[in-house]
């Protein structure tokens, strides 16, 4: 769209009232000067962007800082230019006569006044645009909101707060910009609503990040929209949340929903927060089964089951209870039980067990080095010598350390870098020790590298390793979690699994960083090299290069990026806010894996009770303080935007029926539209029917697991079937589209499961809902 010769209104003909210049002509010549000045914006950003690109990335600091910079203008410019001028949500005129466009991003025109030609959404002044109500103007006589389409303004809605603000306005509805845009066609990807936030959403987003925040509300009332409007909203005001301080995880239910919602916090000004369902925090989450036994996972949703997992750990963090005899070139040494137990508490409080088997092994050669001086000390005494310097045992072995020979156990292998080439003078000591096979098969057995995978495995194969961690389930417990193969994951593993990784620490840390000091050794002994030639050939007065002998500059000409790394997990944590979508799924186990990714306990809880799979017959604060969260609080939302007043009609008994107390929300919108009922051959019949009838929008057909094959028959041909999803029970959760389609409902499920299932499907509708029955 060329922005100074394209209208920026394209209002349809129905709205020719509206079309009038005197209403609109301000607006035109406005968002024209914004059009210019977002197209410089452009320029400027993309020159920015290209010498930034090309400026060296040096190191350390700068290297981050030339990065970050980077990522700030491509966010920034891909946001422009996949915007334009519809960066702007409306306007608002105050009772000073100011009128104030607001925007996703804040936009300053770059001539030399520097005028505000847009004000950030999220912005103290742009508040009013949300917040406003008859009740409490806050100031404003007015206000517009646009719905843009393709770039042009297809319609608009105008809200007056005083009498004053009648003039120049075109469309005084009853309802809100929200409420009469609702009957607009569903995409794959979420609505752009940021401009029609309403009042009490509002409130909920620009609340604090202090503590936990619930909003519970039921189908329909924008709980995912105030999570994904709060996210981008704390990030922008809340320091303490910024990516260099950890930054937002965003938890949603399953990828279809993170599909659905991805685009929403680019298009509000956000980037780089982190998504995730809880499959993706384990490794294991990608092929972990259904738990298919009621009780097993009834078992281990407990967090008592995740708390197992700290004794399990520690029956493999026992010193050894007999001392032994350790070899050493020089003299034999005797290791007491109580030096094994003074190494053992050397590893630092807090420190995952594969990291801190590094700092036992440290502390377990100074005991031995300690013990090894008293000796030489006392036969220096009695007159007979014994050598420990580094030339002497150098020359000695220099072909390798002892004990290193084919064949050699893993476990073995495990120790054979242990005090790697270095200036300490206890190297070759070190060097000794690790190769000491009977020290090392020791000290193995007392503090062994472990897996999470093994240690989990363990439990559900050893019925006395599980009873001895968790001695509060009864014989028959232990003996129902016992399986064939103890490594076949399950959803409900994945806690445990989780716990065990966050306690146990990379097992490859060790031998990853034993092997970054061999690296960095041979790195010194190249730059050391180096510098001997360059002070060789330096024929200076001054002789500039004989500096190069300290070593502190030696060390730092070594080239840290040749050191091997490890690859960070983004979603390890810790992270300064969580928010987590609906939450009323969560098991207690499962609470435990994203408070270990917040120590500040710093949460937005997205839920509702009515919608709980299994079950939710706490209070939101009884619930989440029983967990481990203090001070919660909770915020409701009772109006259904979303949901046809005709859809309610039907989805209400069903809900009830099983739940009396239900927080159903009241719709405030109709259709006219009944809920159509028939059999399940009419599928193809109204797919095609409203495909035929609508342009635009999104269908989807909720059917059970089994129904999933035979729902495709027929639709050979079918014109438009791209736009039709075919989802089961579980995964539309979260979801909305234009027509939805259930297929024998009463195939779901029974109990409280079962009409959760039908209340949650039937209430994605937000145009009509058809039910179809074998």
């Amino acid at each position: 769209m060329n922005p100074l010769t394209t209208r920026v209104f394209d209002l349809p003909e129905r709205l020719a009232a509206k079309d009038d210049p005197a209403l609109i002509a301000k607006d035109e010549r406005y968002l024209a000067a914004v059009a210019e000045s977002i197209e410089r914006s452009i320029e400027e950003l993309t020159a920015r962007l290209d010498a930034a690109r090309k400026t060296p990335a040096g190191r350390g600091q700068q290297a981050l800082d030339r990065d970050q910079e980077v990522h700030r203008l491509t966010a920034r410019l891909r946001t422009l230019r996949r915007y334009g001028v519809d960066l702007c949500l409306g306007r608002i005129v105050t009772t000073e006569g100011e009128t104030v466009y607001i925007g996703r991003l804040g936009l300053t025109d770059d001539g030399a006044v520097g005028r505000r030609l847009l004000v950030d959404w999220r912005a103290p002044a742009a508040e009013p645009f949300f917040a406003a109500t008859h009740a409490d103007p806050m100031g404003l006589v007015s206000r517009r909101r646009y719905r843009w389409t393709r770039g042009r303004i297809t319609d608009y809605w105008d809200e007056v707060f005083t009498a004053d603000g009648l003039e120049g306005n075109a469309a005084l509805d009853d309802q809100s910009a929200f409420v009469a845009s609702l009957g607009a066609s569903r995409s794959p990807r979420m609505r752009d609503v940021l401009g029609t936030i309403q009042a009490d959403q509002n409130a909920i987003v620009r609340a604090d990040s202090h503590g936990a925040l619930v909003v519970d509300g039921g189908p329909g009332t924008g709980k995912t929209v105030v999570a994904l409007h709060r996210t981008a909203y704390l990030l922008y005001h809340d320091p303490r949340l910024g990516h260099r301080r950890g930054g937002v995880l965003f938890v949603g239910p399953h990828q279809p929903y993170l599909a659905y919602v991805s685009d929403v916090l680019p298009s509000l000004g956000e980037e780089g927060v982190r998504t995730s369902t809880l499959r993706d925090l384990v490794p294991e989450g990608v092929t972990a089964a259904a738990e298919t036994d009621p009780e097993v996972a009834r078992l281990k949703a407990s967090a008592g089951m995740v708390r197992a997992i700290e004794p399990a750990v520690g029956l493999y963090e026992t010193p050894p209870s007999e001392g032994m005899l350790v070899e050493t070139p020089w003299d034999d040494v005797w290791l007491a039980p109580e030096d094994w137990a003074e190494a053992f508490a050397a590893a630092e409080p807090g420190t995952p067990h594969n990291d801190a088997r590094d700092q036992v092994w440290d502390a377990l050669v100074d005991v031995l080095a300690d013990k090894l001086a008293e000796s030489v000390a006392a036969a220096a005494d009695d007159g007979a010598g014994v050598d420990t310097g580094t030339d002497t045992y150098a020359e000695e072995h220099s072909g390798g350390y002892p004990g290193d020979h084919a064949g050699a156990s893993a476990a073995d292998d495990q120790f054979d870098a242990y005090g790697l080439a270095g200036e300490p003078a206890d190297a070759p000591l070190r060097r000794a020790l690790a190769a000491n096979r009977d020290l090392a098969r020791a000290f193995g057995r007392a503090w062994p590298l472990l897996e999470p995978t093994d240690l989990v495995g363990d439990l559900w194969s050893v019925p006395a390793y599980l009873r001895r961690c968790a001695p509060w389930l009864t014989r028959d417990e232990v003996g129902r979690l016992q399986r064939p193969d103890a490594q076949a994951w399950t959803t409900s593993d994945l806690p445990l699994l989780d716990a065990a990784r966050l306690r146990l620490g990379d097992p490859e840390a060790s031998r990853r960083r034993r092997r970054q000091e061999a690296t960095a050794a041979a790195e010194r002994e190249r730059m050391s090299d180096v510098v001997e030639d360059l002070i060789a050939t330096d024929d200076s007065d001054l002789g500039v290069m004989s500096m190069l002998r300290g070593q502190d500059l030696r060390a730092a000409l070594v080239d840290d990026a040749a050191l091997p790394a490890a690859d960070p997990d983004l979603l390890a944590g810790p992270f300064a806010h969580v928010v987590v979508d609906e939450a009323q799924e969560l098991t207690d186990a499962e609470w435990q894996m994203l408070l270990a990714r917040c120590p500040s306990r710093s949460f937005t809880i997205v839920g509702d009770r009515a919608q709980a799979r299994h079950g939710f017959t706490e209070s939101w604060p009884e619930r989440l303080e029983r967990v481990g969260f203090t001070g919660v609080e909770q915020a409701s939302l009772s109006i259904n935007y979303r949901t046809p007043q005709e859809v309610m009609a039907e989805a209400e008994p069903v809900i009830r029926a099983e739940l009396p107390d239900a927080n159903v929300p009241t719709s405030v919108r109709g259709t006219g539209v009944p809920v159509r009922y028939g059999p399940t051959t009419d599928l193809v019949a109204v797919l095609r029917e409203w495909l035929a009838g609508h342009a635009e929008g999104t269908a989807c057909v909720v059917a059970g697991a089994a129904f999933q094959g035979a729902a495709f028959e027929g639709t050979d041909g079918l014109e438009g079937v791209e736009r039709v999803r075919w989802l089961t029970p579980e995964t539309v959760k979260g979801l909305e589209f234009d027509l939805v389609v259930l297929v024998d409902p009463e195939t779901y499920g029974t109990g409280i499961e079962g009409a959760v299932d039908r209340y949650v499907a039937m209430t994605r509708a937000t145009q009509r809902l058809v039910v179809l029955t074998s």
